[in-house]
Order: structure tokens, then C-alpha cells, then sequence
């Protein structure tokens, strides 16, 4: 492939997306977020979310195949804890489960 090909690739992606992009621009003053059907989405996107954190629990693939149930469950909770208690900071808790569980697996 030579490099004009590589050019005309690489501004045909950026056109593509840009396009999408501009469209959902000026279709989003005609979308109603407090419809049903918006409503209806963020409920599939909660429940995968629980879906993949409970199999991330129950039937843990790759390293956390190396850990217990328990030490998976106690950093869950802690992560949740931390949560709660800091207003629910995202970050804070990623690190509190992650943390967990790297002290837990300390021998």
C-alpha cells in the first residue's frame, strides 16, 4: 500500500466519523431523554453492567480465576463501601477493589 493510500485512508475515516458525529449533533436538540425509550436503554445498559460484575464474581475468567470467592467478594463490597461513602466517586472505588484485591493475593 503506498503512502497516498494511506492519506486518502486516513481522511476517509476522519469524514466518516466526523459525519456520524455532526449528525448526532444536530439530531440531539430533537431528543427527548426522559422518553421510554431511553429509559428502556439505560436499563439494558445497568443490567449487562451487573451481568458482566457478577460473572466477573461467580466465574471469573483469566487472572481472577486465580483468586477465591471470598477475596472477589470482599473487594466488591469494599469498592461499593468506598463508593457510598465518598459521594460515589467511581474512582475511589475502582482503586479501593482493585487495592483489595492485590492485598488479599499478597503472600
Amino acid at each position: 500500500m503506498s503512502s497516498e493510500q494511506v492519506w486518502w485512508l486516513i481522511l476517509g475515516s476522519f469524514v466518516v466519523t466526523y459525519f456520524w458525529r455532526g449528525i448526532g449533533v444536530l439530531m440531539s436538540t430533537r431528543v427527548n431523554v426522559e422518553d421510554s425509550i431511553f429509559r428502556w436503554v439505560s436499563c439494558i445498559a445497568y443490567a449487562m453492567l451487573a451481568a458482566l460484575v457478577s460473572r466477573m464474581i461467580f466465574l471469573p475468567a483469566g487472572p481472577l480465576e486465580q483468586t477465591y470467592l471470598y477475596e472477589r467478594l470482599l473487594a466488591c463490597g469494599l469498592a461499593l463501601l468506598v463508593y457510598f461513602v465518598f459521594r460515589r466517586n467511581l474512582i475511589l472505588s475502582l482503586l479501593a477493589g482493585v487495592g483489595a484485591i492485590i492485598l488479599l493475593r499478597m503472600p
